[in-house]
């Protein structure tokens, strides 16, 4: 990357990939200007800190799974809309682990709001649509499915899964069964 040729746009995708080398926590812009071959003063003009770095990641990450979901999305419905989104995430996460970390990234409320971070609960929110669910219902289930499909991932990258038989990938699939499953069945909200 040349000096000259600096843009956010470029440092911002340029640590997305130093994150999914060497992790997302370990991005910052020192690290990013040695990768460069520029002095750490030459980015200042294009980000404020490693922090605006890292968040910028963030965004980009959030983005892109956003697209890949909808695109995913697209046509389905019921459990094979489910599975698809699902998919998105799990596999999202084995090739970007680092941006996959990044969209986990705490985000201030304006730019969370700003982000394509409501696109998510969006899609989750059009899987839920096929299964019948009422508020305050929904808002469950869309939780349900973040914990499970984040906390999953999250487990599967970091090898929980790797010492012990059945393989991860048909566990998977038994849980994305059993969800479906789960939510045909919700049970009623008990009255108060």
């Amino acid at each position: 990357m040349q000096r000259a040729g600096l843009t956010r746009e470029r440092l911002v995708l340029a640590g997305a990939e130093l994150a999914d080398e060497i992790g997302f926590a370990a991005v910052t812009v020192s690290e990013l200007a040695r990768r460069a071959g520029v002095k750490v003063p030459s980015l200042y003009s294009h980000v404020r800190n490693s922090q605006d770095l890292r968040t910028g990641v963030a965004l980009l990450a959030l983005e892109d799974l956003a697209d890949r979901g909808s695109a995913a999305l697209a046509g389905r419905a019921g459990k094979d809309a489910l599975a698809a989104l699902a998919n998105v995430y799990r596999d999202y996460a084995r090739e970007h682990p680092g941006r996959y970390a990044a969209a986990q990234m705490p985000l201030d409320t304006e730019t969370a709001l700003g982000s394509a971070g409501p696109r998510h609960s969006q899609m989750t929110r059009a899987i839920l649509r096929g299964y019948d669910l009422a508020e305050p219902d929904q808002t469950h289930a869309v939780r349900l499915l973040g914990s499970v499909f984040h906390g999953y991932v999250s487990l599967e990258l970091t090898g929980g899964f790797s010492h012990s038989a059945p393989d991860s990938a048909e566990s998977w699939v038994r849980i994305l069964d059993a969800l479906d499953a789960m939510l045909r069945a919700w049970p009623p909200t008990p009255e108060r």
